[in-house]
């Protein structure tokens, strides 16, 4: 799909949350406001050095988001890009807006002479699998492992 209007990849605005829960809630069938209002302050507020929060925007209308941030050896790694979320309207899908949002983080991670990106999804979504391996993503050395606090 092509978008009509240019694609422009920018820190996240105040103005622009309701949009981001909007998409959000299209993917995940849930409207999460409160957890979107602490993300925004968390990751939104005066782009922090080493976090992003990413929109991309054509025709004035937020298309995509991408959130991510470097940490400092975790796991006993040197620091790498971590990105904690990515979306796209399903509308958009197919135009680009992915890949320029990745790619935008990317580069911020670079700046601060980052030289990997991680991230961790769920085992069954094929979609965001998919699209993180077109963008030269590959399985990583480590398990996620958990454990169900109510048991």
């Amino acid at each position: 799909m092509a978008l009509k209007d240019p694609v422009r990849v920018r820190s996240v605005q105040p103005g622009d949350l309701a949009e981001v829960i909007g998409i959000d809630a299209g993917i995940t069938g849930m409207r999460k406001p409160d957890y979107w209002s602490e993300i925004l302050q968390r990751y939104g507020s005066g782009r922090r050095r080493q976090r992003f929060f990413l929109v991309a925007e054509a025709g004035g209308r937020i298309e995509g988001f991408a959130i991510g941030e470097v940490r400092d050896w975790e796991y006993g790694m040197p620091p790498c890009g971590w990105v904690f979320a990515i979306g796209v309207r399903p509308d958009a899908r197919l135009a680009g807006i992915g890949t320029r949002l990745l790619d935008a983080i990317c580069a911020g991670f670079r700046r601060l002479g980052v030289t990997t990106v991680r991230t961790i999804l769920a085992r069954d979504n094929s979609l965001i699998l998919s699209f993180f391996r077109s963008q030269g993503l590959m399985a990583a050395p480590f398990i996620a492992l958990e454990k169900d606090l109510e048991r």
